[in-house]
């Protein structure tokens, strides 16, 4: 499938990792979510019911991000994925949790995880 819905940037935070520290303070985490579906049916009609609602999308992501914590970022990103294809227009979901502050002693840019799934 060509058709794409992309959300980018999605910044939620959350308690998710492996330190006690990190489920107590928290932290942020950045979320970029690919949808591969079939927009013809959306573009044809001009009615929002015939797509994924982005909006919608960003709201039930985030409050994942936001839920549970575990341990894990490639978790957080399974059950993300997991969401998207809840939505059965939705043949495959690419997603990349950011973890930008991620106790690395080191400085870095940016340490994430991609992970695709498909129907």
């Amino acid at each position: 499938m060509s058709d794409r819905i992309r959300l980018t940037g999605l910044r939620i935070r959350g308690r998710h990792g492996v330190y006690d520290v990190e489920r107590a303070e928290g932290q942020d985490f950045v979320i970029d979510a690919e949808l591969e579906l079939d927009l013809a049916p959306a573009a044809a009609t001009d009615d929002v019911t015939r797509t994924v609602h982005y909006g919608e999308l960003a709201g039930r992501l985030a409050a994942i991000v936001a839920g549970e914590p575990v341990d894990l970022i490639e978790t957080l990103a399974d059950r993300l994925a997991a969401e998207c294809l809840t939505d059965a227009r939705v043949e495959a979901a690419t997603i990349t949790v950011h973890k930008p502050q991620a106790p690395i002693p080191h400085e870095f840019a940016d340490v994430a995880v991609v992970l695709r799934r498909t129907r």
